[in-house]
């Protein structure tokens, strides 16, 4: 899955690959957007307006 059209993905369903890309591929977090070059921030916030957080001791959203 491209997540370079993270912008424009469902939520939700975004939410769910990212966290899926951290448990299997990456580990974490800055791994993941290290590898698809895309803006941290940016991924955080999108996530943060649809209810969903960060959370770096579990390494997922929820």
């Amino acid at each position: 899955m491209n997540l370079a059209k993270f912008e424009t993905m469902d939520p939700v369903m975004l939410m769910s690959i990212v966290n899926m890309k951290i448990r299997d591929e990456f580990g974490d977090l800055d791994g993941l957007v290290k590898y698809y070059d895309i803006d941290k921030e940016k991924l955080v916030a999108r996530l943060a307006s649809a209810g969903f957080d960060y959370l770096p001791e579990a390494k997922q959203f929820r």
